[in-house]
């Protein structure tokens, strides 16, 4: 097997690039077979991956009791469904997590004794969605104040949404949580019942689009030409 470099040197001998699909911050995983739809979006800026349903609980609960019609959950019950969803090993994974919110955060608004709350809050994973990546404003619900990616995904609720950290001054009854209605992170009683995002460390594995397999292919057909040529010769 040829290494990627001379692969490509010989591309370049033969006068011929494949043209590879663009860097971005949020990159779409196909997950199911489908290449009509991507089930994740892989955020290289954090090098975590997010489920493209931000609401997947409202229609799997993975058998999980407690859930409302809508989503929403208790903390421990969050706990429940990423416990169930990574035994159920969806879409072949079984390390999904609620997203992380870690303290001392700078970027945030109000700094108290150590804790990192309010608006522009970027250092959480959900805060970072939120701001960086879906264009949010503080002050602004999501789905009003947005920009291009957030039609990515499907179901984003203007709502509350649990952290996977707890609040450690009283970590057995508050949590952390980020509000998607204004961009508001803060701590909440753990029984309240909050929307939950999986999202999981790393990448997954990709499946090239048709269009990407064509030229790739094409590519190797030019260059089983070139090398023909050469031996002939």
């Amino acid at each position: 097997m040829k290494h990627p470099h001379l692969l490509g040197g010989l591309l370049l001998a033969a006068g011929f690039s494949i043209a590879l699909p663009a860097q971005a911050a949020l990159q779409g995983r196909n997950m199911d077979g489908n290449l009509d739809t991507y089930e994740a979006y892989y955020d290289t800026n954090l090098n975590i991956t997010w489920l493209a349903d931000a609401n997947l609980a409202a229609t799997n609960t993975f058998g999980v009791s407690n859930i409302y019609p809508t989503g929403g959950m208790s903390w421990d019950t969050a706990q429940n469904w990423i416990g169930a969803m990574n035994s159920a090993n969806y879409f072949g994974y079984n390390d999904w997590r609620l997203p992380a919110t870690p303290q001392y955060d700078p970027t945030c608004s109000s700094q108290s004794g150590g804790d990192s709350y309010g608006v522009g809050c970027t250092g959480s994973e959900m805060g970072h969605l939120f701001y960086t990546e879906l264009g949010g404003v503080a002050g602004s619900s999501i789905t009003l104040t947005h920009n291009a990616n957030y039609n990515l995904f499907q179901n984003v609720a203007a709502d509350y949404y649990w952290s996977g950290s707890g609040y450690p001054p009283n970590n057995a009854y508050h949590k952390w949580a980020f509000v998607m209605s204004d961009g508001y992170q803060y701590w909440y009683l753990s029984n309240i019942e909050l929307s939950v995002w999986a999202v999981r460390d790393g990448d997954v594995a990709a499946i090239p689009e048709a269009d990407t397999w064509a030229m790739f292919l094409a590519g190797l057909g030019l260059v089983g030409v070139v090398a023909r040529r050469r031996k002939a010769s």
